[in-house]
């Protein structure tokens, strides 16, 4: 007889959380500080919020760092009335850890991310894999697979890549994108620039903004990125292309994708890089 896995154990509270059970060992650090420990984490969405949090069994947190917020943030975080400043070698993190104000989630202590938030603990690893700027979903997949189609990308009318050797990456929730052989990319027509952004999924990705003439319609900048050194998991990208569809035109196998309203849409600005 096969015997199939169950359904995954999510939960929702009164106050709107979802929340579920991780068998992963999560440690968080302060520089060379270890504050969180845990084997017994819990995966926290808050209302409206795309990526989840961990939260932690207080018997598996520093509690000797925490201390009661000077400032706390009352309300944030769905409502949460109880928030700690963290204190490592003499220097104050303020609102770095809140309790969340529901039943299920009593005993738990939750802590911001430094790579998503500014503040909070800076080093996170599940098992011995440094994480970044949030937990992964364990809901959500990240494809990246190597595709024979024909991939054309334009910006304002002129044509800046060209390739039947694309990777395609499918992430749960997101427009697919296409990933170009460097040799495939009119690279003259781009200007590297200093932003950067990281992904728990995919890795830290560098960026590229159009060079185009003066008086052209606004095209938003870092418009281009790629992964240097991606996660193994997406292995498949290192150093291939990938145009925001949010902000250009991308034709595939003859027929031209209509440009996808996505969480990114917002932030491709001229004036608000994405």
């Amino acid at each position: 007889m096969i015997t199939f896995p169950t359904a995954p154990d999510v939960r929702t509270t009164p106050e709107g959380l979802l929340w579920e059970p991780s068998q992963r060992w999560v440690r968080g650090r302060n520089g060379d500080v270890t504050v969180v420990d845990s084997r017994h984490p819990v995966l926290v969405w808050e209302p409206g919020v795309p990526v989840p949090l961990y939260a932690f069994p207080h018997e598996e947190v520093r509690g000797d760092l925490l201390r009661p917020a000077k400032n706390p943030l009352t309300g944030t975080h769905t409502g949460s009335r109880i928030f700690y400043d963290l204190e490592v070698d003499g220097a104050l993190l303020e609102n770095a850890a809140w309790t969340f104000p529901a039943d299920d989630l009593a005993g738990h202590i939750a802590f911001e991310w430094f790579r998503r938030v500014g503040r909070g603990l800076d080093h996170w690893f599940e098992e011995e894999e440094e994480i970044f700027v949030h937990p992964r979903d364990p809901h959500k997949r990240v494809d990246a697979i190597p595709s024979g189609r024909h991939v054309r990308v334009e910006i304002d009318g002129t044509v800046v890549a060209d390739t039947h050797h694309p990777v395609l990456l499918f992430e749960t929730g997101l427009p697919t994108r296409y990933y170009i052989p460097r040799e495939d990319v009119r690279l003259e027509l781009l200007e590297p620039t200093d932003h950067s952004t990281g992904c728990p999924y995919k890795g830290t990705a560098a960026y590229w903004s159009w060079r185009g003439e003066a008086g052209a319609p606004d095209i938003p900048p870092n418009v281009v990125w790629s992964y240097p050194e991606p996660l193994p998991a997406v292995g498949a990208v290192k150093d291939l292309l990938a145009f925001y569809n949010e902000a250009v035109d991308i034709t595939v196998d003859g027929v031209r994708l209509e440009r996808p309203v996505t969480p990114f849409t917002r932030t491709l600005s001229a004036r608000e890089p994405g």
